[in-house]
């Protein structure tokens, strides 16, 4: 059973984030281990198994990236990390250059506005990229899950790049 199966839900990008928390609820009151705690060893195993998956299908259809990740692993797409690397120039080009951004911000005179501004610039490309990739999810063929398996590592590196940039800002924060 896949996880929007178990989450009973429609198989697509757009989820309806409001009735999550309610299902994950349902689900987990269904499946703890500690409503088995009386039960047969197997009934133990099978509990805390079941109770894992709606854990991880929870945190995984909560997340856009997760999620888009998944839908393409439903169609065979992995995505290889490690393996697979960016090949967009122009985006690697912005990335070195935000990355030069981030490293210079406490030159500037007002580093908590420069980061800022920073963080607008990558909120609104990942805001653009998103929607690119709901796009690329809607199509059927195989060009398009390519693309979107490439549109999702470099959402991967730009949601990296805000956690930075938090860890940045509480630096300074914290003088």
């Amino acid at each position: 059973m896949n996880y929007f199966e178990l989450f009973n839900i429609p198989v697509s990008f757009d989820v309806d984030l409001s009735v999550l928390p309610h299902t994950y609820q349902q689900l987990q009151r269904l499946t703890h281990p500690d409503k088995f705690a009386s039960g047969s060893e197997q009934q133990k195993l099978l509990a805390m198994q079941k109770n894992t998956q709606v854990n991880d299908a929870y945190i995984t259809l909560k997340s856009p990236l997760s999620r888009a990740e998944y839908l393409l692993s439903l169609r065979g797409v992995e995505l290889q990390h490690e393996q697979q690397t960016i090949k967009d120039t122009a985006f690697l080009m912005q990335q070195m250059q935000w990355r030069e951004e981030l490293e210079e911000v406490t030159e500037q005179a007002d580093p908590l506005s420069a980061l800022g501004s920073l963080e607008d610039d990558i909120k609104q490309t990942i805001k653009t990229d998103l929607s690119a990739l709901r796009s690329l999810l809607e199509m059927a063929d195989s060009d398009a899950e390519k693309q979107a398996a490439d549109m999702i590592r470099q959402l991967k590196f730009l949601y990296k790049m805000i956690s930075e940039i938090e860890q940045k800002e509480e630096q300074l924060s914290d003088f």
